[in-house]
């Protein structure tokens, strides 16, 4: 299930700990509060796809992936009460409302970067994609900001996108995948993709779509609860390791799912780059001191997940994220920050909308 109401009040939560947090976090929504993974789903880009036999493969791997009984389920339960929200304004509006947000940066849902599409339909999925966030950006523009998808399957292509997607369309950044067809994002072939980013100084919202893990994952739903994490862990460190970070120090990345299972257990990887001469090849800077320049949102579920992810990256590289308006998402974000134990009121204004109002241009005055 996505978002849903237990009480009367309208505010989401998902059992009797997640009620206390939100209760918790009452009175403290005085605070600027953005939500920066968050996902809308344009239609339009549906019907250019439609009939691919590409999109039916998609499809197909999608299932091998997961496993029956998670397909089923999605088809059944969680994708018709998501659907509406990805592509309702005045749903999405509601519940923003009754979580405390008051802005959203919208991001494409993930199953639409459609990294498989040739030159010409690529060019064509990423104008609509964006043009239809930039609409609502520019209909909803005290509520709403925006991200940009890039054919990153072109390089050059996806830095021209994104360039116009900044500079003419007013989005904030992007949003990419953990991989590009077998390509890790530290391929030398990005290049131009990234190079892009630190000069538009854009901000680069890293969310996998999938996992890499196989077999191994088919059953309970693993493809996605340790699977994405793990993801979003594989992508950080081949930025780190393949030399990313340190070729463009003013890239802007935001990795998604509290940044995997990378922070927590960086002092096992800056072991390896003190005694493995591969490991150090492209890179001498500590894997945690890179965690230092990366941000990452909150969906880390638990309060102690979240103070132990402060304390590893700092609190000025932590914002808030939902996963609206997917089931695995964390909706109880005020609470959440609010039983945090050591935050002082800076600090969780900060987490809460601060840090994000800097990555984007958020004037943070415009919450009182």
């Amino acid at each position: 299930m996505w978002v849903h109401t237990c009480n009367s009040d309208g505010l989401p939560c998902c059992d009797a700990e997640a009620r206390k947090r939100i209760d918790a976090g009452r009175g403290r929504h005085h605070h600027l509060t953005i939500d920066m993974h968050c996902h809308a789903l344009t239609l339009a880009v549906e019907n250019l796809v439609a009939g691919r036999p590409e999109k039916q493969a998609e499809a197909e791997l999608s299932a091998r992936s997961m496993g029956q009984p998670s397909v089923d389920h999605n088809n059944a339960v969680m994708l018709p009460q998501a659907f509406p929200k990805l592509t309702q304004i005045d749903s999405r509006l509601a519940d923003m409302d009754a979580m405390g947000i008051d802005v959203q940066v919208i991001s494409p849902s993930p199953t639409q970067y459609y990294y498989w599409a040739d030159y010409e339909l690529a060019s064509r999925l990423t104008v609509v994609q964006n043009e239809a966030i930039a609409a609502l950006v520019t209909a909803h523009p005290d509520r709403l900001s925006g991200l940009a998808t890039v054919a990153l399957q072109y390089p050059s292509l996806a830095a021209e996108q994104l360039k116009y997607a900044v500079k003419v369309l007013g989005l904030r950044g992007v949003e990419i995948s953990s991989s590009v067809n077998g390509r890790e994002l530290s391929d030398p072939s990005l290049d131009p993709f990234w190079v892009a980013a630190q000069e538009l100084g854009a901000l680069v919202f890293l969310h996998p779509f999938g996992t890499t893990l196989g077999e191994r994952v088919t059953s309970h739903y693993l493809v996605n609860t340790i699977g994405q994490p793990l993801e979003t862990t594989i992508a950080l460190s081949h930025l780190i390791f393949g030399g990313v970070l340190d070729s463009h120090p003013g890239l802007k990345i935001v990795a998604a799912h509290g940044g995997g299972y990378l922070p927590t257990y960086s002092g096992r990887s800056d072991h390896a780059l003190a005694v493995r001469p591969e490991a150090a090849t492209r890179t001498r800077t500590k894997p945690s001191e890179h965690l230092k320049r990366i941000w990452f949102d909150s969906i880390v579920y638990d309060p102690a997940a979240l103070r132990t992810l402060v304390d590893h990256v700092g609190v000025s590289q932590v914002v808030v994220g939902t996963d609206y308006p997917f089931d695995m998402g964390n909706y109880d974000i005020h609470g959440l920050v609010a039983t945090t134990a050591g935050l002082t009121e800076m600090e969780r204004a900060a987490i809460l909308g601060g840090n994000a109002a800097s990555l984007i241009g958020w004037p943070v005055a415009a919450k009182q």
